[in-house]
This record gives structure tokens, C-alpha cells and sequence, in this order.
């Protein structure tokens, strides 16, 4: 089964792959404790793990017989990135609008 490559926004786009994340948010976690917080097969929470860490998202480290996923920062620093463009328009925006403002009150 080929696992598609999908863009950061596909990935975190379907809500039970937002869901590991933020699960992952709170404590690195095996796949078996991360597959008992959802009501679909092994194989599908498998795929979904198989997305995130091909997206960035996460790493998976071998421990004994468990495997470890923990957050990774590479998957977020794209969707950082595409937000921070945003950010960097609204503030130019409303400090214009201060400025306007600033001009036209008087002192």
C-alpha cells in the first residue's frame, strides 16, 4: 500500500491525524496507546501515523519491542511559515490604520 504525499494543510486536514497530534502535544506515545484512542482498525491508525511522519510531523523511534512516535517540528514550520506570511500582512494593515488614525485625531 503506497502512502500518498500530501501537503502539511491534506495532512492536518482530516481530524483523527489533528487528534495524534494533539495527543502527541501532551507525551510521546506508542502506537498501540495511540490506536486506543480511536474507533477505527490498527491498519487505518497505521496509515495515518505513516502520513504524519512522512509529512514531518512526527518521528517514530523503535524501543524494544514499542514503537515511539513523538512530535517533530518539520511539518509544523511549513504551515508556520504560510501563517506567518499572514501575520506579517494584517500588521502591516492595522499599522496603517494607526497611523490614519493617529493623523486624523486631533491633539
Amino acid at each position: 500500500m503506497s502512502i500518498p504525499t500530501l501537503d502539511a494543510f491534506q495532512v492536518i486536514g482530516d481530524p483523527s491525524r489533528r487528534k495524534m497530534l494533539m495527543l502527541l502535544s501532551e507525551d510521546s506515545l506508542t502506537i498501540n496507546s495511540l490506536a486506543e484512542n480511536f474507533d477505527m482498525s490498527r491498519p487505518a491508525v497505521s496509515k495515518h501515523i505513516k502520513i504524519l511522519y512522512t509529512a514531518g510531523f512526527i518521528s517514530i523511534q523503535d524501543i524494544g519491542r514499542e514503537r515511539y512516535c513523538t512530535l517533530k517540528k518539520d511539518g509544523f514550520e511549513e504551515l508556520q511559515a504560510w501563517i506567518s506570511c499572514f501575520d506579517e500582512f494584517w500588521t502591516s494593515k492595522l499599522k496603517k490604520l494607526e497611523t490614519l488614525l493617529n493623523n486624523k485625531l486631533p491633539n
